[in-house]
């Protein structure tokens, strides 16, 4: 498959280049001190990750650890009150073990870092399900944590920081700024870089300088590669769209991964929280420009001043000011189309989802089952996959705090 001078057959072979771009965006905007860091951990990427041993051991986690391969779910009583025309389907990483997509990448960074000789690993989180997941895969290859989170998500997401407190990790509250996402990564590369020498800087995302975008992708691909071979398995043909959430876009590049180069409309769905207006959403995407923070290129929010602007989700994991370089990428070459889902859609799937067919979704994840909803009204048959990206047992307080119960 062939689009706009991009070949699909081949695309993971070609992107993000040897400089860590797909097309445009990415790359390495960082201070000199850590580019040879970065380098240390391309090279070890492109020799450990590909070994035998690795692989193995890897593939040995994800089987008797995670739990993997997570099931594809037919969402039949969500599709009945759609109308039926249309069937919903759900790939369910919400019973990937921690209870969301994130330990893919994470037991794969942190078996780096142990492969590598680092004694460390360090990490930001916003909703806390990359915190959480990294705090499990230090428990498990003994490796010390430090989890830099704001105090907004703190206090909303209580339950997850009890869990990464339970595991042994060290939160780090950060206060400054909006005290949410964004600024816990500021304060988390501020940590890597004094320390980069002993420990290895685990993203939560398909963000940061090259190498992490490629690497949290590729480690996130099997979302994608078992999703597709489930749905035909069962089924017997390909879905005729995919969707998932984007914040960063970690779960959505894992999942989009094996359907890139198949005939399936592509959908990333971005929180425009309470509206439009800037400071109101998250929408990078939709809304964004081109610009660099946290050492990549791709679309983000700016204020007047060119700088990363205020941003706002329900959801914890969505709150960041821009997206992967790969999802601007994928965007400019008309791949995949990105849309928004506000805060009230988001909460009414949330309920639906628990009501009709007894799974609580993560708000991030709701973003993906309300947008998924809406284009099923508009299609007069075929199917839909969802990504599922987590669990809601974060989220339960704060929704019954301020929304009640639906």
């Amino acid at each position: 498959m062939k689009l706009n001078n991009v070949d699909f057959d081949t695309y993971f072979n070609n992107y993000p280049d040897k400089d860590g771009y797909f097309g445009k965006y990415g790359g390495v905007y960082i201070e000199d001190k850590l580019k040879d860091a970065m380098a240390e951990i391309t090279e070890a990427y492109f020799t450990i990750c590909q070994s035998r041993k690795f692989i193995a051991e890897l593939r040995r986690i994800r089987k008797e650890f995670q739990g993997r391969p997570t099931p594809v779910s037919h969402l039949e009583r969500l599709s009945d009150a759609l109308g039926g025309k249309v069937q919903l389907y759900a790939k369910r990483e919400d019973l990937n073990h921690s209870g969301a997509h994130k330990l893919n990448h994470c037991m794969g960074e942190a078996l780096l870092a142990k492969y590598m000789g680092k004694k460390k690993i360090i990490a930001e989180t916003g909703a806390g399900q990359h915190g959480v997941a990294l705090a499990t895969a230090a428990a498990y290859f003994g490796l010390e944590c430090d989890i830099y989170m704001g105090s907004v998500d703190i206090k909303k997401q209580a339950p997850n920081v009890a869990r990464m407190k339970i595991l042994g990790a060290n939160v780090v509250e950060v206060t400054h700024g909006l005290a949410t996402l964004k600024e816990a990564v500021d304060a988390a590369f501020d940590a890597y870089s004094r320390e980069y020498k002993d420990c290895i800087y685990c993203i939560g995302s398909v963000l940061g300088p090259h190498p992490f975008p490629m690497m949290v992708r590729d480690f996130q691909s099997v979302v994608g590669i078992e999703a597709r071979e489930q749905f035909i398995d069962m089924t017997g043909h390909l879905p005729s769209a995919i969707v998932a959430c984007v914040g960063g876009g970690s779960n959505a590049a894992g999942l989009f991964s094996g359907f890139l180069n198949d005939p399936v409309d592509i959908y990333g769905v971005e929180p425009l929280g309470r509206g439009p207006k800037l400071g109101d959403h998250a929408a990078s995407l939709k809304y964004g420009s081109e610009g660099i923070m946290h050492g990549f290129n791709s679309i983000m929010l700016k204020d007047e001043n060119g700088e990363p602007a205020p941003v706002y989700s329900v959801a914890s994991g969505l709150d960041y000011p821009s997206s992967g370089p790969e999802h601007a990428f994928l965007q400019e070459i008309g791949r995949v189309k990105y849309d928004v889902i506000d805060d009230e859609e988001t909460i009414d799937a949330f309920f639906k989802l628990a009501r009709l067919e007894g799974i609580i979704p993560a708000i991030e994840s709701s973003h993906a089952v309300a947008y998924a909803m809406k284009l099923a009204k508009t299609m007069d048959h075929g199917s839909i996959l969802i990504n599922l990206s987590g669990r809601g047992d974060k989220d339960m307080d704060y929704v019954i705090e301020n929304y009640g119960i639906r």
